[in-house]
């Protein structure tokens, strides 16, 4: 007795799997993408031989112009007056207690103006950073 096969195979190959690999992959990239915060301000940085990262970080910058900038998490840095980093800070660690202040100077700002931020972080109790740049 011969027995038949009621459901034929389909030889044709489907690209929807692919499709939505593809797919899955591109949100991937799209989403590690955004994490990655370039700085658009351009500062030299000084050299240091160690290098360490601390997160979550609130960042104020002071580039070659005396210009202050700041921001926080992966917010883009805007450009504030001298009087406004302090209440920035401040409303920075409301939001987020467990904040370091990373504090990036160009390396021919003034010592006067690096102080002047790290007496805010002493007055308030923040915990600092200085960034640097690795040795060659």
């Amino acid at each position: 007795m011969a027995l038949k096969r009621r459901t034929k195979v389909n030889e044709a190959f489907s690209m929807a799997s692919m499709t939505d690999v593809i797919f899955l992959l591109l949100i991937f990239f799209m989403v590690t993408s955004t994490v990655v915060v370039p700085n658009a301000i351009k500062l030299t940085l000084p050299q240091s031989k160690k290098q360490t990262a601390a997160k979550p970080m609130t960042r104020v910058t002071i580039d070659a112009n005396l210009n202050y900038f700041v921001a926080f998490g992966n917010q883009k840095e805007k450009i504030v007056s001298f009087e406004e980093i302090t209440p920035f800070l401040q409303e920075s660690y409301e939001n987020e207690p467990e904040m370091y202040v990373a504090l990036y100077a160009d390396e021919t700002v003034p010592y006067k103006e690096i102080v002047k931020i790290l007496n805010i972080a002493n007055e308030n109790s923040f915990r600092i950073v200085l960034a640097t740049r690795p040795q060659k």
